[in-house]
């Protein structure tokens, strides 16, 4: 790629952990579902980007499929979850904000200083772009670990997911299509069974905080 074409990946990239930062401050639930929703719409510009650089043509049907499954589909779901089962749309995260400011910091320059040995053992893949999306992976297993509530845990997983996807799209100018679909059907899978997951916790406990679970496995 171009210096020109790379730095409208860094954008993207800056984008996507912009939008990880927001999800980690965000206290509510349904904001958090469009925070998520807006990071796979920057996904789909990137890989849209990928595809128009790189002259793949089928790297669009990649962005079809980002375009249906991350902005629309599973927002959807996750939506209506949120509705069905009454969940209360406020979260509680268990390390304060500023706490989590800086904790964040901390992990965007692990994420740096993590990619400089890993860019240097190829010339294709850019050391910001991968820089700021390991630190997107980092700050989502992060949110995994502060929000107690099932469903901003699988937020945090689709996050993960993301990121992991605009590393390898961009890293590699796209991966192939048969890679992507068989992500897009776990992730649809995936989506199943936590919807399961979550019918069966409100029969059980009556809530969806998660320190329930470790109270029933300390019994």
């Amino acid at each position: 790629m171009s210096g020109l074409a790379q730095q409208f990946i860094h954008f993207f990239a800056a984008l996507l952990l912009l939008l990880s930062f927001a999800m980690l401050t965000q206290r509510r639930l349904l904001s958090l579902i469009k925070l998520l929703a807006l990071q796979g719409f920057v996904l789909s510009i990137n890989v849209a980007f990928v595809a128009y650089v790189t002259q793949q043509i089928e790297l669009y049907i990649t962005v079809i499929l980002t375009l249906f499954l991350k902005v629309w589909l599973i927002p959807f779901v996750l939506h209506r979850l949120l509705i069905r089962l009454h969940i209360q749309n406020k979260i509680e995260p268990i390390v304060n904000l500023p706490a989590t400011l800086l904790i964040s910091l901390a992990l965007v320059i692990f994420a740096f200083n993590l990619s400089l040995p890993i860019t240097e053992l190829s010339a294709a893949t850019s050391r910001d772009t991968l820089a700021l999306a390991l630190a997107s992976v980092l700050l989502s297993l992060f949110m995994m670990i502060i929000k107690r509530k099932a469903i901003s845990q699988v937020v945090s997983l689709l996050a993960l997911e993301n990121s992991l996807f605009f590393a390898a799209s961009s890293a590699t100018n796209g991966m192939p299509l048969v890679v992507e679909l068989g992500m897009a059907f776990d992730v649809l899978i995936g989506l199943f069974i936590f919807g399961l997951f979550f019918f069966q916790i409100r029969d059980t406990f009556d809530s969806f905080d998660l320190h329930h679970l470790e109270k029933l496995r300390e019994d």
